[in-house]
């Protein structure tokens, strides 16, 4: 019998962190991968595009050597279709 994984899709996330990232802590995070850091005091923000499960959990794993506290992790809606300009070609 055939054994099946389940796939994930690349998405967009959303991660607060307590308190406001090193230097350092930005560099690393930004080293990992194509995600903006945007200090919201009390919390830092990360967002951006993950491609798979184990970028994500790498991302998580990651945060936590460094010793921040993860306060959330949100997957983010895909962009409204609406909001895209309508294809010329129908």
């Amino acid at each position: 019998m055939a054994r099946r994984t389940a796939s994930v899709s690349p998405a967009r996330y959303e991660l607060r962190v307590s308190g406001r990232m090193s230097e350092l802590a930005q560099d690393a995070v930004w080293d990992f991968g194509a995600l903006t850091v945007v200090p919201a005091s009390p919390e830092t923000i990360i967002y951006g595009r993950i491609i798979d499960a184990a970028q994500l959990h790498g991302l998580l794993a990651l945060l936590e050597d460094l010793g921040l506290h993860i306060v959330s992790v949100h997957r983010l809606p895909p962009p409204d279709e609406e909001a895209r300009e309508p294809d010329p070609a129908g």
